[in-house]
């Protein structure tokens, strides 16, 4: 240093007074499983989760991976024969703002419900309607843990083989084209269609 100048450096700035410690996170993780236990506990031999659709992942880099939904739309839930209100009641979760955007996804869900109803005990409040099978059924039911209709395993990967010929030649974006217009001028061509055949018919009057 220059006119051998003596170092002062501030560096007593009280950092540990400003440390934020993270000495309860043991405690806490013991606490969330104690309440994890008591909860399962106090709703057997119901299961622990709900019953959720299966549903495609969004945009296309990752619509090819199917994975659980948030809950089933009314029409999932109309075509299996149950209400909104009923499957709140009975551990099936509903989504009022998803919308099924193909029938595939509409027959799949639909099987999973069926599922999950043909292996449903209910134990109705009313004690005159007990019936010894449904009181002998939910005494010996187990409580489920993971998912209750877990999701269907992924189809295997194609095996390798060769270009056929027909693919070779087909043209995927002049096709995918040609339907974009088909589908666009579908209202024009038959309005087009339509007033042929009326001008012919009223030609064919005169």
């Amino acid at each position: 240093m220059q006119n051998k100048q003596l170092p002062n450096v501030h560096l007593r700035k009280e950092w540990d007074l400003r440390v934020r410690t993270w000495f309860n996170q043991p405690g806490r993780k013991l606490r969330r499983r104690q309440a994890r236990v008591a909860k399962a506990a106090q709703m057997a031999p119901r299961p622990i989760e709900r019953l959720r659709p299966a549903v495609r992942c969004p945009t296309v880099k990752y619509n090819r991976k199917v994975r659980v939904g948030r809950g089933f739309t009314r029409e999932e839930l109309q075509a299996a024969g149950i209400s909104a209100n009923y499957a709140a009641t009975v551990g099936i979760a509903v989504d009022h703002r998803r919308r099924n955007r193909s029938d595939e996804s509409l027959a799949r869900n639909v099987q999973r419900l069926q599922e999950y109803l043909a292996k449903l005990v209910v134990l109705p409040r009313n004690v005159k309607q007990r019936t010894p099978e449904v009181v002998q059924a939910y005494r010996s039911a187990v409580q489920v843990a993971g998912p209750v209709v877990p999701l269907a395993a992924a189809p295997a990967p194609e095996a390798p083989r060769a270009v056929t010929a027909a693919e070779k030649q087909a043209q995927a974006f002049v096709t995918l084209r040609q339907a974009h217009g088909i589908l666009k001028s579908q209202g024009k061509t038959e309005k087009r269609q339509a007033e042929r055949k009326e001008a012919k018919a009223n030609s064919v009057k005169k």
